[in-house]
């Protein structure tokens, strides 16, 4: 898709003024980071755990050194590194596009805290979406405008013209927030009615993309994958994604926003101090080497397999009605039918299902039922081959067998 963006954009009169006149605090690892380090008021004797020499091990065919000596000291707080490896694998210019934060949650908060004003700026969201948006604007005190999408046969798709004439209204909408792929939706959104929104001439705000399920994407099949290169056109776009999901890292919290220098730096003068600690930086490091970048591709691949056996087999089954979405993250949203009309969908019986296989089978998924759009429906991650079997054993029984429902 060809960009010819010719909006004008003033990110200075949209940002509060007080995040304007910052004056980031500036901690001693700014500075210095090697010698005899004695400016940070750490323990110079060292941690309370024991020291141990058995610190290394395989992640994935790399050797994954952790320096729990040095946990006595304060992390680098830039995290050049991982960012030059980021660099690379992302195919972005420099390491000044890149913020890290404690998972995208924390990306989220900061953006909010940057844009909006406090009970009197808004933020756009366009449900079903992820919940956290919501949350952050609603600690920060900052209204929330709902544009739904087009729900229309699983669609899942961006009203523009309904968005467009939201955005010309409420002058006060700062942050627009999308997920490409959506959760719990599992659907990209068209690159083209994204290009509408950030293009809009009556908009004076940042468009932010969730990228977190975006690896999962099929893009031979799908050509709304990653819009990563387009932070170098539009400076009012930001992308997150995270090491959460295709990488398996959820444990270690690592967020990552891709934008514009500018808004980058205004983002690292708001976060703390060290908000990566030393061992999610570690890990993260050699995650993003190329072969464990390599391994990660070779793992959505087995994913992505078992995605669509789980998909096929599922569909088998008497009271599972439609797969709403396009797949393209690594779990499915299903509809669960009526036990008497297999005709409607039932947000009854789908919550009956959802509590049966948490509390008597040891089975998680998760009730979405709730959701526009996702009425009946529960959200099932792919799971390993032998998870996905006992879900679907028990399904099959729960929905047509003898423990019917």
């Amino acid at each position: 898709m060809s960009i010819n963006n010719k909006k004008t954009f003033s990110l200075e009169s949209i940002v509060r003024p007080n995040i304007l006149a910052l004056k980031p605090y500036r901690c001693a690892r700014d500075d210095y980071s090697s010698g005899i380090l004695l400016d940070a008021n750490e323990n110079s004797f060292g941690m309370v755990l024991p020291k141990s020499d058995d610190k290394l091990f395989k992640a994935n065919g790399e050797t994954l050194t952790l320096e729990i000596e040095e946990l006595n000291r304060y992390p680098d707080p830039n995290h050049v590194k991982i960012k030059e490896r980021l660099v690379e694998f992302r195919k972005v210019p420099n390491i000044d596009y890149f913020f890290l934060g404690v998972g995208s949650d924390e990306c989220i908060d900061l953006i909010i805290r940057i844009f909006c004003i406090p009970g009197k700026d808004k933020i756009l969201i366009t449900p079903p979406t992820y919940g956290m948006y919501s949350v952050c604007a609603n600690i920060n005190d900052v209204n929330i405008i709902k544009v739904k999408l087009d729900v229309e046969d699983g669609k899942f798709q961006l009203k523009t013209d309904e968005m467009l004439k939201v955005i010309k209204e409420q002058k006060d909408i700062k942050i627009i927030f999308l997920c490409s792929p959506g959760n719990p939706t599992g659907t990209t959104l068209s690159h083209e009615s994204i290009k509408i929104i950030l293009e809009d001439e009556n908009y004076n705000g940042v468009v932010v993309i969730d990228e977190a399920y975006i690896d999962f994407v099929e893009e031979e099949k799908n050509k709304n994958g990653s819009l990563v290169e387009w932070v170098t056109e539009y400076p009012n776009l930001i992308i997150m994604q995270t090491l959460s999901k295709s990488f398996g890292l959820a444990g270690v919290r690592l967020g990552i926003s891709i934008a514009n220098p500018s808004i980058i730096q205004l983002m690292n003068n708001t976060k703390a101090p060290y908000n990566i600690n030393a061992l999610t930086s570690q890990v993260a490091y050699t995650a993003l080497s190329q072969q464990n970048i390599l391994n990660m591709k070779t793992i959505k691949q087995q994913i992505r397999s078992e995605h669509n056996k789980l998909i096929s087999s599922i569909k088998k089954i008497s009271g599972i009605g439609k797969i709403l979405g396009g797949n393209d993250a690594n779990f499915i949203l299903v509809q669960i039918l009526d036990k008497d009309d297999q005709n409607i969908v039932s947000n009854d019986r789908a919550f009956r299902i959802y509590k049966e296989l948490a509390e008597n089978h040891g089975i998680v998924v998760r009730y979405r039922g709730n959701e526009f759009g996702c009425e009946g429906c529960l959200r099932i991650t792919v799971g390993t081959p032998k998870e996905n079997e006992i879900l679907l054993k028990n399904l099959s029984e729960l929905l047509e067998g003898d423990k019917k429902i």
